[in-house]
């Protein structure tokens, strides 16, 4: 790495020209950070210890908070610290792993909300088979198999990034090592990096996203076909689903594709935020506390520890 690339540390400029985000670093972002940290420990602790919850919807919920936890603070502690010491240096190793930890996540992410969207369609739609479809085998070998792919995947954009050179300015204009912020400050060739970027975003986000939109139609079509469901539930738990991949897609999407040539740096900056920051701090709320099953689970958990304590 050290041979491909002239520069041996890279500056995080974390606020453009003209703008002051202290207030960012120091309010908003450890706020967020807290909530976020909190909502999916919650969900983690109460998936854990709740014998209802031992199913395959919240074995996939657990994943998913421990993955947010983990894909938030890849990011936001790091520029909080940075933002407060006033040192933005990070070394080149030290990027090429942000970097592999965002797109490992990120990546994971999308596969984990696609499994769980599919999870409901089975529940709804072929509740007979959905126990031997999703039986604790399956949802161990899908979760190592999202998990193993999710490192191939982060490692070929991670090394296909530094095999570039990196012989102009060394400030990156982001709050962390991000792809699109570097390729802007290669002066080598980046069309094939332009490429991976475009294809990975068409198969894996276009596919991912169209298989949540399916599984939410057929779960739709089922609910109305029985009087007895009720499709206003079923709307109001899928809508908010879709909404928020749709803003993780879209915000990442945005990130990566625009040109440097109308590249505005507050606007990557906030595309950005949306895409590392939004989804893991939403998910909680979304997935599990607006859920009945969940707050009867707290209401157990909290009268165990009461009474245990007497």
């Amino acid at each position: 790495m050290a041979n491909s690339t002239m520069v041996t540390e890279f500056l995080l400029s974390g606020s453009p020209d003209g703008w002051d985000l202290s207030f960012l670093y120091f309010t908003v972002f450890p706020m967020t950070y807290l909530g976020t940290l909190l909502g999916n420990l919650l969900i983690v602790t109460l998936t854990t210890a709740d014998q209802n919850l031992h199913t395959p919807m919240y074995f996939f919920l657990r994943n998913l908070s421990i993955l947010d936890m983990c894909y938030i603070s890849v990011t936001v502690p790091n520029a909080c610290v940075n933002s407060l010491t006033g040192n933005r240096s990070i070394s080149v190793a030290g990027c090429a792993t942000q970097i592999f930890l965002v797109f490992f996540c990120a990546y994971v992410e999308m596969l984990f909300l696609t499994i769980m969207a599919w999870d409901r369609y089975l529940a709804n739609c072929q509740p007979l088979q959905y126990l031997f479809i999703m039986n604790p085998q399956i949802c161990v070998r899908m979760t190592l198999a999202t998990m193993i792919s999710g490192v191939l995947y982060a490692g070929v954009h991670t090394g296909n990034t530094f095999r570039l050179s990196f012989c102009q300015s060394n400030v990156v204009h982001q709050f962390f090592c991000d792809v699109s912020s570097l390729l802007r400050l290669s002066c080598s060739d980046t069309t094939s990096n332009m490429i991976l970027i475009l294809v990975s975003i068409i198969v894996v986000g276009g596919g991912c996203f169209a298989i949540i939109i399916m599984s939410y139609i057929r779960i739709f079509s089922a609910v109305l076909k029985f009087p007895t469901r009720a499709p206003g539930k079923a709307f109001s738990t899928c809508t908010p689903h879709i909404l928020v991949f749709s803003l993780f897609l879209s915000s990442g999407t945005a990130v990566y594709l625009r040109s440097s040539a109308t590249s505005d740096t507050l606007q990557d900056m906030v595309l950005s935020a949306f895409y590392t920051m939004v989804p893991p701090f939403l998910n909680p709320l979304i997935y599990s506390l607006r859920n009945m099953q969940v707050k009867e689970a707290v209401r157990r958990v909290m009268q165990r520890q009461f009474f245990s304590g007497k």
